[in-house]
């Protein structure tokens, strides 16, 4: 898969500066800033000016004067940028968390304070996203909303991923020295014994209405066409 071709941090402002500072063409600025040449023609018709600021991609770093020059002597040539926007990269800390996620927090702690009390207060800070003080104020039952706080699953909740939860649930009892794998055999057991009871109950299914079809044919009158309708009023 070819890679997207990079473009100025702000295309619209930078296409704003060149159209009003160099003599490149609509087609060149239009590339250059990954944008539609219509954009670039409303912009040099003063249609959509007053809503940028020019945005000099030189002392960005993005272009260079000898670049525009290569460009102005020919219309054809493609400009090349210097280097791509800077990416921002998220600094260490807690897991980010929705608005509309943050007030099931304190149901997800408690639910994995409950169920897995093997998995450390610094790997519940990492998965959901949390403070030590908060799970500390839930643990010892001070927290300022203990009394609305029930416990519920961080998966349900959408707090994190089931791959996640397990990974870190396998890794916790790991060194705690606890012995996961009767209750993963449990699981795989139960399922098998599910698929086959449903197995079982499609070929029932299926065998009763081959059954109920060739009774039907036996017992109907001779020349009667055997359809949905009348063996079913059968």
């Amino acid at each position: 898969m070819a890679q997207a071709k990079a473009t100025p941090l702000m295309p619209h402002a930078t296409a704003a500066w060149l159209v009003d500072n160099t003599a490149l063409s609509f087609v060149q600025i239009a590339e250059f800033c990954g944008l539609h040449i219509l954009e670039v023609q409303a912009m040099a018709n003063d249609m959509t000016s007053t809503k940028y600021t020019g945005r000099d991609p030189v002392h960005a770093g993005e272009l260079s004067h000898a670049e525009i020059e290569k460009g102005q002597n020919d219309p054809s040539y493609a400009l090349t940028m210097l280097k791509g926007p800077e990416q921002v990269r998220r600094t260490k800390g807690p897991r980010y968390t929705p608005v509309s996620k943050r007030q099931d927090k304190p149901d997800g702690i408690a639910w994995l304070l409950r169920n897995h009390p093997e998995i450390s207060d610094g790997a519940i800070c990492k998965l959901i996203g949390t403070t030590r003080n908060t799970i500390g104020a839930i643990r010892e039952r001070s927290h300022w909303n203990i009394a609305e706080i029930q416990p519920k699953d961080p998966v349900t909740l959408g707090l994190c991923s089931q791959r996640e939860l397990d990974a870190l649930v396998a890794k916790a009892a790991k060194k705690a020295g606890i012995d996961t794998k009767p209750e993963e055999d449990l699981k795989q057991g139960a399922s098998r014994d599910e698929l086959i009871r449903e197995l079982q109950a499609e070929r029932s299914e299926a065998a009763a209405r081959a059954e109920a079809i060739l009774n039907a044919e036996n017992t109907a009158p001779q020349g009667e066409e055997l359809t949905a309708e009348n063996l079913f009023k059968k």
